[in-house]
């Protein structure tokens, strides 16, 4: 069966988003929430798709399941509990730990079962899991925006499925046996290339749709741990529960650099000599020869990416070349943005976001980076939208304050 959306070479992940939910939104395929755009859609039929969880032996043989918050996951939830098996939950954007396991109240009727399956449910029937806590996930459940029937699949943008796996494999939840479910309606089953998905992808082992199952037999190795090189300063800090986690690898040895600190480490000037030790909050230390960055945001919507801790100058090389990003719709955020550009390989080594203005100037390390951000770039569009993409006309380290239209503040985004 032909997939009801069709795939243009050379397409990115956030094309593909795009895609999916402004197709469903124009059939009116999804219940509430809407619009369905930044969500993983709770399409119709989602309960029928739930509902075949039972089938698998997976399911059957499992004790504990773990299942992601998502409206159209609600039935996954209610089967889960209504065979007594363990039903977890992750905490709310990871802020307050890994996940939380669902405890009905003893004799619980069908309906407050109902209950519990739900988001108000999640939390007014839930307690915390800790780290120490011996949980061996046998199966795992996410939702998704498109998946392929090869086991390729593209969440909402935000990695949080794909980061709670690799937390689990770190604290020995889950291992090369456990299954991951994911449910969908029909239309968003599409080709998705292969060489869209990276190292940190989860794949998934079956597919549930309205009117299907799909065993995909897919031999590509889901994630192996957290890949500390993608994890940067802004994260821990939203999430306390990647201190611990990267405290207890570190002890073990091994590499638990962030992705800013190995930034740092690059940005260092030729004949540089001193460094200096950065401590952590977890206890932590790295020898790094420059500054980790952080992303600011000033009273009028500007973004950027500053020093943070000692102050060593300078931290950015003279030779930093800058991008123009104009024509940027005015809903889109800088979260999204930063999605886009890491789909296309070209995120930057910091972002000055000017939305007001439908704008954003982007720092690479050199001219030549640069210029391949741009190559890469070309042709982009935007919830309709034709971005307009080119080297600015002056290097940002260069620009003085009068050039630019808005005054920055060192305030912190997190």
């Amino acid at each position: 069966m032909e997939p009801a959306i069709k795939l243009k070479p050379g397409v990115s992940k956030w094309d593909i988003r795009q895609k999916v939910w402004d197709y469903m939104e124009e059939n009116d395929l999804a219940n509430f929430p809407r619009p369905v755009h930044r969500r993983i859609p709770n399409f119709k039929g989602a309960y029928g798709a739930c509902n075949k969880i039972t089938h698998l032996d997976s399911f059957t043989k499992t004790r504990e399941v773990k299942v992601d918050p998502d409206k159209p996951l609600e039935g996954v939830r209610l089967a889960t509990l209504q065979a007594r098996k363990t039903l977890l939950v992750p905490t709310p954007r990871l802020r307050t730990g890994l996940f939380n396991k669902i405890v009905p109240p003893p004799g619980a009727s069908k309906e407050i079962l109902r209950v519990c399956s739900t988001a108000q449910g999640v939390k007014d029937f839930s307690v915390p899991v800790g780290l120490d806590a011996r949980v061996h996930v046998d199966l795992v459940v996410v939702g998704s925006v498109a998946v392929s029937d090869k086991g390729w699949r593209i969440g909402k943008g935000e990695g949080f499925a794909d980061l709670e796996y690799a937390m689990m494999v770190s604290m020995g939840a889950v291992d090369e046996n456990t299954v991951v479910v994911t449910t969908v309606h029909d239309c968003q089953l599409l080709d998705i290339p292969e060489e869209l998905m990276d190292d940190h992808d989860l794949t998934v082992d079956y597919i549930l749709t309205p009117t299907k199952v799909i065993k995909t037999d897919c031999k590509r190795s889901k994630p192996q741990g957290i890949i500390w090189s993608k994890v940067d300063s802004e994260m821990m800090e939203k999430m306390p529960i990647l201190k611990s986690l990267r405290f207890r690898e570190k002890k073990v040895g091994k590499d638990v650099t962030l992705k800013d600190e190995r930034l740092a480490v690059k940005q260092e000037l030729p004949g540089l000599s001193h460094s200096r030790k950065w401590s952590g909050k977890d206890g932590s230390s790295t020898q790094i020869k420059a500054n980790p960055t952080e992303m600011t945001k000033n009273s009028e919507g500007s973004e950027e990416q500053i020093e943070s801790g000692c102050k060593m100058q300078p931290s950015v090389p003279s030779r930093v070349t800058a991008v123009y990003m104009g024509n940027i719709p005015h809903s889109l955020r800088v979260s999204e943005l930063k999605n886009i550009l890491r789909d296309h390989n070209a995120l930057p080594l910091r972002l000055n976001w000017q939305g007001a203005q439908h704008r954003a100037f982007l720092d690479y390390k050199d001219e030549v980076t640069a210029e391949d951000a741009v190559t890469s770039l070309a042709g982009l569009s935007i919830s309709g939208s034709a971005i307009r993409v080119e080297l600015a006309k002056s290097q940002r380290g260069n620009r003085s304050r009068s050039q630019t239209t808005e005054k920055t503040s060192k305030q912190p985004l997190i």
